[in-house]
């Protein structure tokens, strides 16, 4: 019995070990709105979130998985029809957990998780 138990724990080990990572996706998103969703990447990419501008003063964003050797780059996309024109800059910042690459938050998750538990005693005190 003892020996069936190791051997399970054991594989599930093995499956945990070589497990894909997951990160967010969002093909493109501007100012702070970048609808995602999950993916699983293939083995050797990393999550990632990038941050650009586009035309100069439009905030552009991008959430996936990347190569290792393409994090923490800077990469420019040229407008094709223009030839010298740049369309958007954007840095690309690497992590390595799953869902890692989530928005940044406006406040720390235990502030947040404190003020809707107040809301929600508030709110459950004006129903009674």
């Amino acid at each position: 019995m003892n020996r069936t138990i190791l051997l399970l724990l054991a594989v599930a080990v093995c499956f945990a070990a070589v497990q894909a990572l997951q990160c967010y996706e969002c093909k493109i998103g501007f100012w702070n709105l970048c609808i995602t969703t999950k993916k699983t990447c293939a083995s050797g990419e990393f999550c990632y979130s990038g941050k650009g501008t586009a035309v100069g003063f439009v905030d552009v964003k991008q959430k996936g998985c990347l190569a290792e050797n393409l994090c923490n780059k800077t990469t420019s996309t040229p407008f094709s029809t223009s030839g010298n024109d740049t369309i958007y800059s954007m840095t690309k910042t690497c992590c390595a957990t799953d869902l890692c690459n989530s928005a940044p938050a406006g406040l720390p998750g235990a502030l947040q998780l404190a003020l809707a538990s107040v809301a929600a005693v508030f709110a459950a005190n004006a129903l009674v």
